[in-house]
């Protein structure tokens, strides 16, 4: 059987390897040199050096104002998703009555679309804020909390199932040996509980981190960088670079290999510190 499947190995993954490629692959290769270069389209792209990502910093201070919003942003999320979500995994691995109601319940917003999740917001967060005769687009605070808050409401119940899965693979005679030798729930939480759950942490992080660094279709259907662009993120600023400016095509696709290597750092640093967590653990 093994010779059999080595023998035609090839074969099989030809097809995967060619639709990777051209799906992928060389889209990506090409976007790297148009980022060198000045072009409207592909065949007529002129050769400028590193001037694009001079000019994505230096031009105006969209894209840092872009980024630092940004950052904050995926701070604040991802230590609130995941203090809720493991919170909430907690609470119903506790045996109450209605698990499985809350766990569908808590689950299902992560099934409802970004730009339809992000204009029922829109209409919650305007409907409440009228009340004190502002708008998300008031203020860049009041989009910036908004984008929180929906982003937290999307994404809470997903990582709750993976924190789930974490905590009902603990073996129950650890924590019963626990019990029995007088430890606090804190002390049991801290010492067994949190270790034994690194491998959803590491997930969980993982999948907060970027989801909420490269955030698109929540933050055009909530504010659409409103007011004067201060809460675009970083997404967002490279779309309406590469599509709003006349000629700054090759500035877009300059910030968009930028976001590609900061997002691709920053998961790589993130999966290194927590594995090397769990080793110590």
């Amino acid at each position: 059987m093994q010779k059999e499947l080595k023998k035609y190995f090839p074969f099989f993954c030809l097809v995967t390897v060619a639709a990777f490629a051209v799906a992928f692959f060389i889209p990506f290769c090409m976007g790297i040199y148009l980022s060198f270069t000045e072009f409207t389209t592909v065949t007529n792209a002129k050769w400028v050096g590193l001037e694009n990502y001079v000019k994505a910093f230096t031009a105006n201070r969209e894209f840092l104002d872009a980024l630092w919003f940004t950052v904050r942003f995926t701070v604040v999320s991802v230590v609130s998703i995941n203090v809720f979500a493991f919170s909430l995994a907690l609470l119903l691995t506790r045996g109450i009555r209605g698990t499985n109601l809350f766990r569908t319940v808590f689950f299902m917003p992560n099934l409802i679309g970004g730009i339809v999740l992000g204009y029922i917001w829109q209409l919650i967060l305007n409907g409440v804020l009228a009340r004190f005769q502002v708008t998300l687009t008031f203020d860049p605070r009041y989009g910036f909390w908004g984008l929180v808050v929906l982003m937290n409401w999307q994404l809470i119940g997903y990582m709750m199932i993976i924190y789930i899965a974490g905590l009902q693979n603990i073996p129950t005679d650890l924590l019963e040996a626990a019990k029995v030798d007088g430890a606090s729930p804190w002390v049991t939480l801290r010492k067994i509980t949190i270790p034994m759950v690194m491998p959803s942490i590491t997930i969980c992080t993982f999948l907060t981190l970027t989801n909420s660094f490269k955030l698109f279709d929540q933050n055009v259907a909530l504010t659409n960088g409103a007011p004067s662009k201060k809460t675009a993120m970083l997404a967002l600023d490279i779309y309406n670079t590469f599509y709003g400016r006349s000629g700054w095509a090759g500035v877009g696709q300059a910030k968009a290999v930028i976001f590609f290597i900061l997002v691709a750092g920053i998961a790589l640093l993130q999966l290194w510190l927590t594995r090397r967590k769990e080793v110590e653990n």
